[in-house]
């Protein structure tokens, strides 16, 4: 057994023989001499591209016109490109950085964010130039001869979820003006005043038994103890010869809600008679847009509830009583009735 393995590895020191290489060439011979189908390949020249040369070197008149006519047009194409720019914003101790807040409808939302800066669009038209609406198939119209083009609606609680729904919507409105919490409950009813396809005020009034007449409203007073006058606090001040300085307080951040509580606070103490008087009605609460004021629509307004608030009948403008008056409010309803002495009762 260990012969055989030797000897197939063992090296034949002779060359090959030349006869094998004849037998291979016989081979080939033979293989050639058969009928094989001729395969014949053709080159066809192709014409050359922009940017590349010719056999020669050198690159065509035609290519480099193409050339030049293409990169005009990806020139114009590059001009003509919308570019996005994104915008940075630095902070240097700002105190609405992240939330800015509108002065006029009193939204916070932050700048360069262009979702909220539509939120922000949609609800600031809405809160200046009235809450869209499209009208109901049946409107209870109070119908005066003053208004040609726009209408009064008077909406009771028994009317449709529709209109229930869309008195809550202008509710929400009213309340960042006016404060939340007191402006609605269910046996009031609402007015409103629309124009142009939006609800520019709305006036919510409710039943009342009795009301106190309004005596006077002054502003906080001081007694002097040398002569036992009363005299009107004067603003504190600092003078160093002809220069006189002058202490002013600064308001930041303010907004329709607080501007409306510091006109309260302006109109001073209210005094009323002891003794109560019948009422039938009170104006709860009024509201129009900023950009529809100082164009007699609470007056309108003041005129559909004294027509439609009672049966059969009309109310006086003295009738009418009023919640805890602003100044605004205060001089509305002195304005419209014609004296200071007003019905106001407590909600």
């Amino acid at each position: 057994m260990q012969k055989t393995i030797k000897s197939f590895f063992k090296h034949s020191s002779t060359p090959p023989s030349t006869p094998q290489t004849s037998n291979f060439d016989d081979l080939f011979d033979g293989i050639r001499a058969q009928n094989h189908p001729e395969i014949r390949i053709k080159y066809t020249r192709q014409p050359t591209r922009v940017g590349e040369s010719t056999s020669d070197g050198l690159t065509g008149e035609e290519s480099l016109e193409e050339k030049n006519a293409e990169s005009e047009k990806l020139k114009g194409k590059i001009l003509n490109k919308k570019r996005k720019y994104a915008q940075f914003h630095l902070e240097l101790g700002q105190s609405d950085f992240l939330l800015h807040t509108c002065k006029i409808c009193g939204m916070k939302y932050s700048k360069g964010d262009e979702v909220d800066e539509k939120v922000h669009g949609r609800f600031h038209k809405n809160y200046t130039h009235g809450i869209p609406f499209k009208g109901w198939r049946h409107e209870r119209v109070v119908h005066l001869p003053a208004l040609e083009r726009d209408r009064v609606i008077h909406i009771l609680n028994c009317d449709p979820l529709a209109q229930r729904k869309k008195v809550q919507e202008i509710v929400k409105t009213m309340e960042i003006e006016l404060g939340d919490g007191w402006i609605f409950h269910e046996l009031c009813q609402v007015y409103l005043f629309v124009s142009s396809q939006r609800v520019a005020a709305c006036m919510i009034v409710e039943p009342i038994n009795t009301a106190h007449k309004l005596l006077s409203d002054s502003l906080p007073k001081i007694s002097d103890g040398s002569s036992g006058k009363e005299v009107i606090p004067k603003p504190k001040t600092l003078q160093f010869g002809e220069i006189c300085f002058r202490r002013e307080v600064s308001r930041k951040g303010t907004n329709h809600r607080n501007s409306e509580a510091m006109d309260s606070n302006l109109l001073g103490s209210i005094v009323c008679e002891e003794e109560a008087t019948p009422a039938s009605c009170g104006i709860r609460s009024i509201w129009v847009s900023p950009s529809n004021q100082r164009k007699g629509i609470a007056t309108y307004l003041l005129d559909a509830v004294r027509k439609s608030f009672g049966i059969n009948y009309v109310l006086e403008r003295s009738q009418l009583a009023f919640s805890n008056p602003t100044s605004a409010g205060k001089a509305l309803a002195t304005n419209y009735i014609g004296t200071g002495s007003l019905l106001v009762y407590k909600t």
